[in-house]
C-alpha cells in the first residue's frame, strides 16, 4: 500500500480542521485514493502553544528546512495566510519538486502570475479550491466542469462577515456598529475588521474567480473596491420597500476583449437567488454562454468547511502522484484589458436631501439630463424642517456620468446632502 507523506504549514483553525478530517476518516482514504495519508510535519511559530488537535511527538516543528529538504514529503499544504513567508516557502517547495495545496487568497490575488510561472517551470500543479468560498466548490468547476463555456459573468457574496452584518441590519434594524460588534463576538469578524468591511477580502477573491472564469490575469490591484461602512438601516429599509436587498457583491463581467472587476454594496431584486443568502453564508452566481445561469451556495468560511476543500485538493494531488499526471496549471492565456471603473455602466440608487421648494426636482433632473442620466423612479421619503429626502433609481448609465453630475448637484444651493449612492444589479 502506498503511503503519502504530507506537511502542513500553519496549524491554526483550518490546519487543525484538516487534521481532524484526516484523523476521523482514516479508513476511507485508502479506498478513496489508494494511499495511506501521513501528516509527517507541521510547521508552527510556537511549539509551546496549546492546540485543540494533538499530534505525535516530533511532528510539530518550527524549522522550515526540515520540511522542504525532506525527500519523503511529497505534498505541502500551505495554510499560513498572508504574503510572507508563505510566498517564499511555496516557491522554494515548487522548485524542490513538491506538490502544493493552498488556501491563500492574498498570495494568489497579488502574486499569482509568479506562482503559476514557477509551477510551469517545476512541472507541478497548485491546487487552491479553499482560497475562495470556503467549503463551496467553485474553483474546480470553473476550471473543469464549465470549461466548455465562454463565461460571461461571475458574481457573488464571497465574504461571510459582511453578509452577516448586512443581514442583521436588514432583519433586525441594527446599526452597522452594533452588527459589527455582534459579528466580532461570534468570531465572524476580526478585532480589526478592515479587510472584511472595506471589501478587501472580497476583492482578492473576485480577482481569483475572474482570472479563472475569463482566462486572463486579474490582480487584486485591478479591482475597484468599496466597502459597507456607509450603508445605513435607512438604505436597507428603502431598498426593501422598492423590492431590493443590499449585499456586498464581487462582480466580474467579460465583454469582448475587456473585463470589469469590482466589489461594492449593491441593490439586487428580492427575487434574485443572491437576495435570499443570509447570515454568514456565501453564494457565487456564474453565467456561461452554454450552461446559462448557475449558483453555488454554502458555508463560505469556518474550520471544517474550509478544511473540506483543502482535503479535497489533497486527494486530487494524491491521484496525480499515483498516475504521474500533471494538469495545466495556469488558465490565464488571454490578455484582456481591465475596463476603467468610470466606463462601467449600471443602474444606481441615490438618496439625497434637498430644500423642500417648488422646482427643486426639475433643477436636479436638468443636471442629470445634461450628463445623460435618466431617472427610472423618484420617491419623496418625508420632509423635516423644510428639508425633503429624495430616493431615486436611475436607468443604466456610465459611472463617470453620474459621478460628474453629482459633483454639480452637490454644489447647488438647494442641495443639503448627498446621503448615499449605491449601484443596482439585476434590474434588467
Amino acid at each position: 500500500m502506498n503511503k503519502i507523506n504530507v506537511a502542513i504549514l500553519g496549524f491554526g483553525t483550518v490546519g487543525q480542521g484538516v487534521v481532524k478530517i484526516l484523523q476521523k476518516n482514516t479508513n476511507q482514504w485508502v479506498k478513496k485514493c489508494g494511499a495511506e495519508i501521513r501528516v509527517k510535519k507541521v510547521l508552527v511559530k510556537d511549539l509551546q502553544k496549546e492546540r485543540e488537535v494533538k499530534l505525535p511527538t516530533g511532528v510539530i516543528t518550527t524549522e522550515w528546512q526540515e520540511i522542504v529538504q525532506d525527500p519523503e514529503i511529497e505534498v505541502i499544504i500551505e495554510l499560513m495566510g498572508g504574503i510572507e513567508p508563505a510566498r517564499t516557502y511555496i516557491l522554494e517547495a515548487l522548485r524542490k519538486g513538491k506538490y502544493l495545496v493552498t488556501a491563500n487568497k492574498d498570495l494568489l490575488a497579488e502574486y499569482g502570475e509568479e506562482i503559476f510561472d514557477t509551477c510551469q517551470e517545476a512541472n507541478r500543479e497548485l491546487y487552491f479550491e479553499a482560497s475562495v468560498g470556503g467549503g463551496i466548490p467553485i474553483i474546480n468547476p470553473l476550471k473543469q466542469s464549465l470549461i466548455g463555456n465562454n463565461m460571461e459573468k461571475v458574481m457573488g457574496i464571497v465574504n461571510g462577515t459582511t453578509n452577516y452584518i448586512l443581514s442583521k441590519m436588514s432583519q433586525e434594524g441594527k446599526t452597522f456598529a452594533a452588527a459589527l460588534q455582534e459579528a466580532q463576538q461570534l468570531g465572524y469578524a476580526e478585532s480589526d475588521p478592515t479587510a472584511d468591511v472595506e471589501g478587501l477580502d472580497a476583492a482578492r477573491k473576485i480577482a481569483i474567480l475572474a482570472s479563472i472564469a475569463f482566462h486572463t490575469r486579474v490582480k487584486f490591484q485591478d479591482v475597484y473596491v468599496e466597502g459597507i461602512t456607509k450603508i445605513s438601516p435607512e438604505d436597507l429599509e428603502y431598498a426593501q420597500q422598492l423590492g431590493y436587498a443590499i449585499k456586498l457583491l464581487g462582480i466580474g463581467i467579460a465583454q469582448d476583449d475587456q473585463v470589469e472587476v469590482r466589489v461594492h454594496p449593491a441593490l439586487i431584486p428580492l427575487d434574485h437567488p443572491l437576495a435570499s443568502v443570509h447570515d454568514s453564508f456565501n453564494a457565487i452566481f456564474a453565467q456561461g454562454d452554454a450552461v446559462g445561469e448557475t449558483m453555488f451556495y454554502g458555508q463560505g468560511a469556518g474550520q471544517l468547511p474550509t478544511a473540506s476543500s483543502v482535503v479535497g485538493d489533497l486527494l486530487t494531488v494524491i491521484n496525480d502522484i499515483k498516475t504521474n499526471s500533471i494538469r495545466s496549471t495556469c488558465t490565464c492565456y488571454e490578455p484582456k484589458k481591465i475596463k476603467p471603473m468610470g466606463e462601467v455602466s449600471t443602474n444606481y440608487f441615490l438618496r439625497l436631501q434637498v430644500l423642500d421648494r417648488p422646482g427643486v426636482l426639475a433643477n436636479i433632473a436638468g443636471v442629470f439630463g445634461n450628463y445623460g442620466v435618466s431617472l427610472a423612479s423618484v420617491v419623496q421619503k418625508g420632509c423635516f424642517q423644510d428639508v425633503a429626502e429624495l430616493v431615486m433609481i436611475t436607468h443604466k448609465v456610465r459611472e463617470k456620468d453620474i459621478q460628474d453630475s453629482l459633483e454639480i448637484i452637490r454644489e447647488l444651493p438647494i442641495t443639503k446632502e448627498i446621503v448615499n449612492l449605491i449601484r443596482v444589479e439585476g434590474m434588467e
